[in-house]
């Protein structure tokens, strides 16, 4: 018995580093939306979110400089931009993309409870079911369908909890929904065509890390333009006084915590596969609600654990049929987390 425990451990964790890495993961993953939650004052933020996400996004490029200048010397970015320069403009439409996601991500975890949240996420992988369906013409198997199903019923009995508490946001309900919705469309629409630069666009001769780093030079450049739309509102408007990012240690954490994040999910893809990140999704929206409840305050309800259970089970379900490798892939296991 003892045998068969070790090889099924060895199996899942074929080193304790990937061990280590998948818990962090978990961590890392959980930590994002609990740090946001608790920098908010009454649904509200008191610093900038831009420029939270801009600094974020710069600590990204540093880490793919690094990287990159691990294997290349760093004269060779200069060439190799002259020779591949298309692609520094193609990454331009998902660093806009995850620019809205991740302006989106604080706008919709203002709006709802860190378990609604990371539970509404997983419809990515319904979304990503439909795009497969109908633009990659792959049909989907009658066990995929049925964890699609699960998954929406799962969402379905969240949402009958949070019409209550959203009525007390500035939003109403269809506007919130439809916030989380247009979040989870930037996810999987930027994803998608990342990926094809990745594997078949132009980019697919290019140095992954020098991808990274166009990625983020262009999301720096698409959250400046964002900044300064939101700069300009606010000189019309009566502006009100925000925290110095710099000075509060929560804000920082949430920096620090969403960099490290992308370099762990990389490590996690390396180190292990796609569906051992999915099985962690699983575990991630078990634990978001117990510490929700520890931290927020936020009560564990019978419909919460309900919707936890079948979501889970469908996430789950999925991941143990996946869409055949003859398709395009949604995730790299070579590239850094660009979200």
């Amino acid at each position: 018995m003892s045998m068969c425990r070790s090889n099924c451990w060895t199996g899942l964790f074929p080193t304790k580093k990937s061990f280590i890495i998948f818990v962090m993961y978990i961590g890392l993953s959980m930590n994002h939306g609990l740090l946001i939650k608790l920098s908010q004052k009454n649904g509200t933020y008191n610093y900038d979110v831009i420029s939270v996400i801009i600094l974020t996004e710069v600590i990204k490029l540093i880490i793919s400089f690094f990287l990159f200048c691990i294997e290349n010397p760093l004269r060779s970015i200069i060439n190799l931009t002259k020779e591949n320069y298309p692609v520094l403009f193609l990454y331009m439409v998902p660093s806009f993309l995850y620019c809205l996601y991740n302006y989106l991500a604080f706008v919709n975890l203002s709006l709802f409870d860190p378990t609604t949240y990371f539970i509404f996420l997983q419809l990515r992988v319904l979304l990503i079911g439909v795009i497969y369906q109908c633009l990659f013409k792959k049909e989907l198997s009658k066990m995929q369908w049925c964890s699609l199903i699960l998954l929406t019923i799962g969402c379905i009995i969240k949402e009958l909890k949070i019409d209550v508490n959203l009525r007390q946001q500035s939003y109403n309900y269809f506007t919130s929904l439809l916030l989380i919705l247009t979040q989870i469309l930037c996810s999987c629409l930027a994803g998608v065509y990342n990926e094809y630069l990745l594997k078949k666009g132009q980019g697919a001769k290019v140095n992954v890390y020098l991808q990274n780093i166009y990625m983020y030079v262009d999301s720096i450049i698409c959250n400046l333009f964002v900044w300064t739309i939101f700069k300009i509102n606010e000189n019309n408007k009566s502006s009100t006084s925000q925290t110095d990012i710099f000075k509060s240690y929560l804000v920082m954490l949430i920096v620090i915590n969403s960099a490290v994040y992308g370099v762990i999910t990389s490590l996690l893809l390396q180190t292990l596969n796609s569906i051992m990140k999915v099985f962690a999704t699983a575990i991630e929206l078990v634990l978001i609600v117990i510490f929700s409840w520890v931290l927020l305050g936020y009560p564990i309800t019978l419909q919460t654990v309900t919707a936890v259970m079948i979501v889970s089970c469908s996430v789950v379900l999925y991941a143990k049929h996946p869409i055949a490798k003859n398709t395009l892939p949604i995730n790299d296991n070579k590239n850094i987390i660009h979200s």
